[in-house]
């Protein structure tokens, strides 16, 4: 593909000879012929640095925001995470524009809420695609996890198999960094499903202000075309939308649910979608869940789904590591989590509790080199909800584990002294399940479904519901 189109796709200007590009890159260590890198301030560091060593290694061609005598021919653009979008999409032969595309943002509730809108539309035979926090799926194929939302590189080479295996409709998360980089610039999205905001990535945002701004990028007129909304979070006052159906259990809403029956692993809903009334069961408890399974329905029905459709997909769609059962043990209850924030704690433990005939016992953590402010309110959060808990680690990264326990604790002491700290995620988990008696309710939340634990950099196969099992198996 020539350099001059795709400059002229990106919005920028070309300085120097025209060139064929093969391949698109980011990594100035694999650049090679062909290669077009894009170099953009990176939080971080500035990629504009490595430009010289492309052109040492071979790549043909640059993408800058400022001008450059790394002595190869560049594009040169104002803002270079948006030039990478466009120019991903259409060497990739502009894939948004041949499917439609459900965008589902949001703190909590992304990942569930989208895998339940995929089942679905599996469910009335639609060819539909899910990108997220667990992988892509698509066509029979699963693509492992990477990001939330991928960047754009991989994002639009992934639409592009999805389109040329007849996807026609993409369900995707759609992160809050995902939009603040620019990464789904050219996409429109028919439906954009918001779900709440809370707490979370305020590492990366400083403030709650600057978190919910990225997330209104999603809503403006030019990027989607109807929004569902949830009426009973605050936030959703504050979007501007052309088109709006909202949904809620609290606040008047177009579309709402009633809990008909209520168990520790389903639920029996009836929903009314602009009183059209659906009803169905739900292999998941929680009124979180409930949520999440109303806003799946909302957006199936615009997108034409048939009442039927919308009841057998919820009936049949499970979600790895979200408030999921994983076994019995002594006649205890034992359940995975991805909570790792205050608000998804908060609603895992809210769920659980009225189902707990004994102690509600609690395994978690919080990730390291991300938003401290976090951990005491989770401490806090836990103390108050549950009855014992053992605080340990989750994904320290680069970050002294003993630190960020001793920082959860500070919440967690002010409130109860009914706990124990075990640095080892693992030894922690054993410890828990070998309090368990008849009538307990275990939660190991932070991870959910995760495959990995990382320390210093190093990320080591790990899986919270494989410990649970080799311990019950032991």
């Amino acid at each position: 593909m020539k350099l001059s189109y795709l400059a002229k796709e990106g919005g920028g200007t070309l300085v120097g000879e025209d060139r064929e590009i093969t391949s698109l890159c980011t990594d100035s260590r694999v650049a090679g012929e062909g290669d077009l890198f894009f170099c953009f301030r990176g939080t971080q560091r500035d990629s504009h640095d490595f430009a010289a060593e492309v052109g040492e290694r071979g790549g043909s061609a640059l993408v800058v925001e400022r001008e450059t005598d790394a002595g190869l021919p560049y594009i040169l653009v104002e803002d270079a995470r948006r030039a990478m979008a466009k120019i991903a999409a259409a060497f990739y032969g502009h894939p948004e524009k041949k499917m439609k595309f459900v965008g589902v943002t949001g703190t909590n509730g992304k990942t569930t809420t989208s895998k339940m809108l995929y089942g679905i539309l599996c469910a009335a035979q639609r060819k539909a695609g899910l990108i997220g926090t667990l992988g892509a799926v698509f066509a029979g194929r699963t693509i492992p996890p990477a990001l939330t939302t991928p960047d754009p590189i991989s994002l639009f080479s992934l639409l592009s198999d999805m389109a040329e295996a007849g996807v026609e409709i993409v369900v995707m998360e759609v992160s809050a960094h995902a939009l603040a980089l620019k990464k789904v610039e050219p996409i429109f999205y028919d439906i954009a499903v918001f779900t709440n905001l809370t707490q979370d990535h305020l590492d990366f945002f400083k403030d709650m202000a600057s978190y919910g701004a990225a997330k209104k990028l999603l809503f403006s007129a030019d990027k989607c075309g109807c929004a569902v909304l949830n009426s009973d979070d605050p936030f959703t006052a504050g979007l501007d939308c052309k088109r709006v159906c909202t949904y809620g259990l609290e606040s008047p809403a177009d579309c709402f649910a009633l809990v008909e029956q209520e168990s520790i692993r389903s639920l029996r809903v009836l929903f009314n979608l602009e009183d059209e009334l659906i009803e169905t069961e739900l292999a998941m408890t929680g009124r979180h869940n409930v949520y999440n399974a109303l806003a799946a329905a909302v957006a199936a029905r615009k997108l034409g789904v048939s009442p039927r459709h919308i009841a057998a997909g919820l009936a049949e769609t499970t979600v790895d590591g979200r408030l999921e059962w994983v076994a019995s043990h002594r006649g205890a209850d034992i359940f995975v989590d991805f909570a790792h924030t205050p608000d998804g704690l908060e609603k895992s433990l809210a769920a659980l509790r009225p189902h707990c005939k004994r102690r509600l016992i609690l395994v978690f953590g919080c990730g390291g080199d991300r938003d401290r402010d976090k951990r005491p309110k989770m401490g806090e959060i836990a103390a108050r909800l549950a009855d014992f808990s053992v605080i340990t680690s989750d994904n320290p990264r680069y970050e002294d584990p003993a630190a960020i326990i001793a920082e959860i604790e500070a919440g967690f002491c002010a409130v109860s002294n009914s706990y124990v700290c075990v640095e080892e995620r693992e030894e922690g988990i054993f410890y828990a399940l070998s309090l368990l008696e008849e009538g307990d309710v275990l939660l190991v939340a932070g991870k959910g479904g995760e495959t990995q634990q990382e320390i210093m950099g190093i990320k080591y196969s790990y899986n919270d519901k494989a410990v649970i099992r080799s311990f019950l198996e032991k």
